[in-house]
């Protein structure tokens, strides 16, 4: 029965229609990319999940308001750093993503050493799930409890090669959940959430709608958007001339 639900779970993101195409990352199959037009692949099936996403682009120049990006979402914001910094680093992310699992593994902690932990940035995580998998991971996340949602991202995106290589996905999550403090009984209860399943869905949706985001990662930097990992010296670029200014 707890195997039924979690699939039917997993499996659910597969029905929501999305409103970007995604590219598949290397030769293997998605489980789903929430692509519009075809969700016949069945999450309950034994391949491994595609790392969709599109790799690291050419800048895009263009801003976004800061009341469109700063207005409340479905979820509340998950953010690190001073409130008043003077800039304001928004990461749209999904955890299946490779270039964003390299930006975490590479980039972030010199971002965090130099400008967050110094009080320079204001660092705020949104979800953007590719596909089935990742939104479950952002599930465990948001069920973690408090201080614990960038340390559940953090371990997922270190884990990513095993979940690219799993033979049951499946089996996997329930592993990773028990890994970073979850029981079999408050998994469960996370993962049929309903209602937190929507809402990270729409957390995506508001980003493809309202704000333009069709890759990951995307950065926006007091509004000014990048597309793809970024280096610390190509964050270094963009941050200095702001703090100077």
């Amino acid at each position: 029965m707890k195997r039924s639900i979690l699939f039917a779970v997993l499996a659910a993101v597969v029905l929501v229609a999305g409103v970007v195409l995604y590219s598949q990352f290397g030769n293997q199959n998605p489980i789903s990319s929430s692509v519009t037009s075809d969700s016949s692949d069945d999450a309950s099936s034994n391949s491994t999940p595609a790392a969709s996403s599109v790799p690291a682009q050419e800048a895009d120049a263009s801003t976004t308001s800061t009341q469109d990006l700063m207005a409340p979402g479905p979820l509340p914001d998950q953010a690190v750093g001073d409130a008043n910094a003077p800039i304001t680093i928004i990461e749209y992310a999904s955890l299946t993503c490779p270039h964003c699992a390299h930006f975490h593994e590479t980039t972030y902690p010199e971002l965090k050493k130099r400008y967050i932990d110094t009080g320079k940035v204001r660092f705020i995580f949104r979800e953007f799930p590719l596909d089935n998998y990742a939104t479950a991971g952002f599930m465990l996340a948001r069920c973690g409890g408090d201080g614990k949602y960038f340390p559940i991202l953090e371990a997922f995106f270190n884990k990513q090669e095993e979940l690219m290589k799993a033979a049951n996905p499946f089996d996997w999550i329930q592993g990773f959940g028990k890994q970073v403090g979850f029981t079999q009984e408050s998994l469960d209860s996370c993962l049929s959430n309903q209602q937190l399943l929507d809402s990270v869905m729409a957390v995506r949706q508001r980003a493809a709608e309202k704000l333009g985001v069709s890759s990951t990662p995307t950065f926006f930097i007091n509004g000014k958007v990048k597309r793809g990992a970024m280096t610390i010296e190509e964050l270094d670029k963009e941050l200095e001339p702001l703090l100077r200014s």
